[in-house]
């Protein structure tokens, strides 16, 4: 497996498009649209939160039957708990109909921005023109016209091998605040020319997401919006993938790939963050336990605080550990501290033991760090990718819709 440039263009029949209609401030893309050039086998996760955006609930019943055909997207409003959140969902994927001869039941719909603010399809439909005018190779316009606080756009995409041919996937993604483990965690929209069928295609979805998304946290908020959408078109004309096999190993390793990358970006994106944070756990009883404790340990407000200090403050590792509600012995733990500087153990067996604070200061100043908690009580291993915590975090979500 390679990754290449193109996003979600990168795969055959996939064309995208992103403008500004006027939802956000002036000069800001808004509204990206991704169309097939076929009619694509689709799968969908979302969030696990109660309050669900309207978008969710339509593209749920658009894709249900297991296909879909395009994807349109808007920034700067969530459109959820809105009294009229589904007629403008529909509205918008009646607008892609209209502009485009896609049916409007081939449309996955997704939204991102403020809560509970109305939204008007008026800019919406202003923009479609100008919208479907750009559809070309234009992923990295796609990909900025779905950000919100997110400072990079996100997109990658890949290829490999399936059967003999040449396969190519390729993601768009948008997270940054609002982000916590619970799938999904953000927006993310993959296009790929496989030929998998919707049951296949599912299932990789879900086995990609388990070590990649669902492990990453900026601020254990979950957002009510988050969903991530597969199409794949099969113009690549590999044999149909219908069961397990060879085949279909391949597809999910390159989708799970692809997720561990964009996962690294959002994490690193955090609102304010200025670190990103990978912690490492081995010698776990279990899968589970392995999960439960990185995560507890990416989530810990004060752990984050600290490395945005670059303290050294081990018996912060230890407390988020103790509460994950993991079978462990504490008495085995060891922890330690790596980065680009070098790597530095800083606690064993439970308690400290004696370090340079000053090489620990250099390790924890670089800005991807590798919290390694090593527990002693079996095989199983598992990483969380998050953040650090900063004042800019509070002044990012203290005026958010100003």
């Amino acid at each position: 497996m390679l990754f290449v440039d193109g996003g979600v263009c990168a795969p055959k029949g996939f064309l995208a498009s992103g403008i500004g209609c006027g939802i956000r401030k002036a000069g800001k893309k808004d509204l990206a649209l991704i169309v097939s050039q076929k009619r694509c086998a689709a799968a969908g996760v979302y969030t696990k939160n109660l309050v669900k955006g309207a978008p969710i609930i339509v593209t749920q019943e658009h894709i249900k039957n297991g296909y879909a055909r395009a994807v349109i997207v808007n920034s700067g409003n969530a459109n959820t708990c809105n009294d009229n959140g589904i007629d403008i969902a529909e509205g918008m994927c009646e607008l892609v109909e209209k502009f485009t001869g896609v049916s409007s039941s081939d449309v996955v719909v997704g939204s991102t921005g403020v809560i509970g603010q109305k939204l008007s399809l008026e800019p919406i439909s202003c923009g479609m023109p100008a919208l479907v005018m750009g559809l070309g190779k234009n992923s990295e316009d796609a990909a900025t016209a779905i950000m919100t606080t997110d400072t990079v756009k996100k997109e990658v995409a890949v290829k490999f091998e399936l059967g003999g041919k040449t396969v190519k996937m390729g993601a768009i993604a948008k997270g940054s605040g609002m982000i916590h483990p619970d799938m999904a965690t953000m927006l993310v929209f993959v296009t790929t020319d496989a030929a998998i069928n919707p049951e296949m295609l599912q299932k990789a979805l879900e086995f990609s997401i388990q070590d990649s998304f669902n492990m990453i946290s900026v601020d254990r908020d979950t957002s009510t919006n988050d969903t991530m959408v597969v199409l794949a078109n099969g113009m690549a004309e590999n044999q149909e993938i219908i069961s397990e096999g060879k085949d279909f190993d391949a597809f999910k390793a390159a989708l799970y790939e692809l997720s561990l990358d964009l996962s690294r970006r959002i994490a690193k994106d955090g609102e304010g963050a200025t670190k990103l944070l990978e912690c490492v756990v081995t010698g776990a009883k279990s899968a589970e336990d392995a999960r439960k404790i990185a995560k507890s340990v990416i989530c810990s407000p004060l752990l984050k605080c600290a490395m945005f200090g670059s303290d050294a403050n081990w018996g912060r590792v230890l407390c988020a550990i103790g509460y994950a509600g993991a079978d462990v012995d504490v008495t085995k733990v060891a922890v330690g501290f790596k980065s680009e500087a070098g790597e530095i153990r800083v606690c064993e067996n439970g308690g400290g033991i004696e370090f340079s604070e000053e090489k620990a200061k250099e390790v924890l100043s670089c800005g991807d760090i590798i919290i390694n908690a090593t527990l002693g009580d079996g095989n199983a291993t598992a990483t969380a990718f998050g953040c650090d915590l900063t004042y800019d975090y509070v002044k990012i979500n203290g005026d958010y819709r100003s």
